[in-house]
């Protein structure tokens, strides 16, 4: 598991000032934290694919490198993880890309909820690195859902899974759930409250980077 937070670096301020409720105002500077988050963990996702070497010809002579063997399907989870996902897109710019519409349903009178999917769009995944991509990873469910939803449109090689923010309690229900997935975190959290939410967290990545919903 990569945990972005466990070496200082630049992504601390971007972490940050997501948390922040005084540059949470900000929309616009949000996304643009959340998109930095995205290629940061991108780049490191990208040491740990495939490569083959390449000869390319400069205008003076020729030049080998190693260049991706093939690239990763990144999956988006509607719609908090757009801004995110974009910032993997910057990236891996010739991958293709799989979207699907899964969220929490109306909490019950305990807190309890049920995951809700109304949206997936994939293109076949058979053979391929495929990279889950939702900034909080709360309790991991709507991220199970997703996976096992994916499979109908092949088995991947590889699965990552990719968040700004998860909760212990979450991550290791994934662990359980898709015990073959890599993980790659920004910040692993204290904990999740009586509700769900991640504790500090940074509140609804949704609302905050498009505004809030009835």
């Amino acid at each position: 598991m990569f945990i972005l937070t466990n070496t200082n670096s630049i992504a601390n301020h971007f972490i940050a000032e997501m948390r922040d409720v005084n540059v949470q105002q900000d929309a616009m500077r949000f996304r643009k934290n959340m998109g930095r988050l995205g290629e940061i963990l991108a780049y490191e996702v990208s040491k740990t694919l495939m490569y083959q070497n390449t000869t390319v010809q400069s205008p003076l002579a020729e030049a080998t490198t190693n260049l991706l063997s093939e690239q990763p399907v990144l999956v988006a989870i509607l719609r908090a993880s757009l801004p995110f996902h974009h910032g993997f897109l910057n990236i891996f710019d010739r991958a293709e890309n799989a979207f699907i519409g899964a969220y929490r349903g109306k909490h019950r009178p305990d807190e309890t909820f049920d995951i809700q999917m109304d949206y997936l769009a994939s293109p076949d995944l058979s053979n391929k690195t495929i990279i889950l991509i939702d900034p909080m990873l709360a309790t991991g469910k709507s991220l199970v859902k997703s996976y096992e939803a994916l499979l109908t449109y092949g088995k991947p090689v590889r699965t990552i899974i990719a968040a700004a923010i998860a909760a212990p309690e979450g991550l290791k229900y994934l662990q359980e759930q898709i015990p073959e997935a890599d993980f790659f975190i920004g910040s692993v959290d204290e904990k999740l409250n009586h509700k769900f939410y991640i504790i500090p967290g940074l509140g609804d990545a949704g609302d905050l980077s498009y505004g809030g919903k009835l």
